[in-house]
């Protein structure tokens, strides 16, 4: 009991700084992340001792269960339509080019360290010198990267991306964390069991994301089928249903020797482009929970840490981390897509938007788990490498995308005050349809316009406010007209309009 009180204000603080971190970011220029690690690393023992936190197995379940939610919202929040045409090469990245991006890591670690055993054996403080094996193990660990750092930075600067960067960085960033897991797993049982062949790495990749696959496309397509059959009296049951799903998902496919972070993302991702009972709700609700989920990972990496002993490994953290920004991921990007018809900004601007973020931390507590020869180091260097992707490649994200000219404003629009839910009981759904200039209709009546029978504006959204509209109400361009209809009728007004069909609100 005595401790609770110092765990809870800690918790407290870091979900606070979660729910502020936008605007913590935006007024001192400084990635949301950094927040995170700040109040863990505060809170840790060698500054106010708050909480004495070092149990790797602990860290390991709340690191695990916090990626399987990030990875399922990822998935959800992920639009087939969009991503379908660069899955291709998106595939390739988040597979093959997380695979290079380990061995060049790995090379350049092992070379590091048998040069500083070779003239500094005293400073580097390793209870032996690190083997091959611990060098993969160490560049599988922080292979992947971060899509919800990314575009927490664009969209903190109201900026989005290009032709077909932002689609493909999203889906690469989103799946590439189970490949990272797979190979992490991998590298562990290596150094456990000495002599285990490398070729054994192909079946074992095969069968463990076939499984993923799997167990996430038939779970997602049974949870959508329960949503839209099950009638619960309190809708926030409904809620807790989702909790459930991905949890189901992760356990079921580990269990069952599958890839639990391939299941959830894939379950994630299907059931986001699904039709069901409150789609909309969970997605925002799962949205929260994979923010709470990247608060708690930062914050126990800032726990983790022990700042007063990271001077042993300061130096070769920060020459990895700088190897694997300004050489291992883009010589892995360009190899991935030498065959690609993205231009020479386009792969430069991937190979620079590799930002670590909350997979490595959850990983790094694998070896520590183990008991490996030197796991603290591990987590240590991690850390640097960690610190550094957040510092250099999250403050110089903006800039390279504004020197490459890839950049174009974000569109935002307004917080729509009408919300719309799908709750079984409407055949029905509500969509924005924009006007675009030089439309027929500019200027006329909305009762004018000869909308299809059963479509119904509800709103007109008009620069930054919103119009409730009337018979007599005079149609301007860049209106967005908000109609609530059943599916054919929808389909049916864009060209009645000659609008551009925008987005389903909820």
């Amino acid at each position: 009991m005595s401790n609770l009180p110092g765990y809870l204000t800690v918790l407290a603080v870091l979900i606070l700084a979660g729910a502020c971190s936008s605007k913590i970011s935006s007024r001192l220029n400084v990635p949301v992340l950094l927040v995170f690690l700040g109040v863990g690393m505060l809170a840790g023992t060698d500054f106010l001792g708050i909480v004495a936190f070092d149990n790797a197995a602990a860290a390991n379940i709340i690191g695990s269960i916090a990626m399987a939610f990030i990875l399922y919202s990822g998935g959800y929040d992920t639009s087939w339509k969009s991503v379908k045409s660069v899955i291709g090469y998106g595939s390739v990245l988040s597979s093959l080019g997380v695979l290079l991006t380990a061995l060049f890591v790995g090379l350049f670690t092992f070379g590091l360290f048998t040069a500083g055993f070779l003239y500094f054996p005293e400073y580097l403080g390793f209870t032996e010198k690190p083997s091959f094996e611990w060098c993969l193990l160490l560049g599988s660990i922080v292979s992947s990267t971060d899509a919800a750092a990314v575009f927490a930075i664009l969209r903190s600067r109201s900026v989005s991306l290009r032709g077909k960067l932002q689609p493909l960085l999203e889906y690469e960033s989103g799946s590439n964390d189970p490949m990272a897991a797979f190979l992490t797993i991998f590298m562990v049982g290596m150094i456990l069991t000495p002599g285990q062949s490398y070729w054994t790495i192909l079946p074992m990749f095969l069968m463990k994301m076939s499984l993923g696959v799997f167990y996430g496309f038939l779970i997602a397509k049974l949870a959508v089928w329960l949503f839209n059959q099950i009638d619960f009296e309190y809708d926030g049951l409904y809620y807790v249903l989702g909790i459930g799903v991905v949890m189901l998902t992760f356990g079921a496919s580990e269990f069952s020797y599958g890839n639990g972070f391939m299941a959830v993302y894939v379950c994630g991702m299907v059931m986001g482009n699904s039709k069901f009972i409150y789609q909309h709700g969970i997605g925002r609700f799962h949205d929260g929970i994979g923010w709470l989920m990247q608060v708690m990972l930062f914050g126990m990496l800032g726990l983790l840490s022990f700042p007063k002993q990271l001077g042993e490994v300061a130096i070769p953290g920060i020459a990895i981390a700088f190897f694997m920004m300004l050489l291992a991921r883009p010589f892995a990007v360009f190899l991935c897509m030498v065959r690609s018809k993205f231009t020479m900004k386009e792969r430069l601007f991937v190979s620079w938007v590799g930002l670590r973020g909350g997979a490595p931390i959850m990983l790094a507590t694998f070896p520590l788990m183990a008991n490996l020869p030197d796991a603290w180091k591990m987590f240590s260097i991690v850390f640097f490498i960690v610190l550094a992707s957040v510092l250099v490649q999250g403050k110089t994200l903006m800039p390279f995308a504004r020197l490459l000219k890839l950049d174009k404003p974000l569109k935002v629009s307004p917080r729509v005050p009408l919300e719309f839910e799908n709750t079984g009981t409407i055949n029905g759904d509500m969509r924005e349809f924009e006007v675009l200039p030089g439309a027929p209709y500019i200027g006329r009546k909305l009762s004018e316009l000869g909308l299809p029978k059963g479509a119904l504006v509800l709103l007109i959204r008009r620069g930054r406010e919103f119009v409730v509209p009337h018979g007599s109400t005079v149609i301007e361009a860049h209106d967005g007209l908000m109609v609530l209809a059943d599916p054919a009728t929808l389909a049916a007004t864009a060209p009645v309009l000659s609008c551009e069909q925008e987005e389903e609100h909820a």
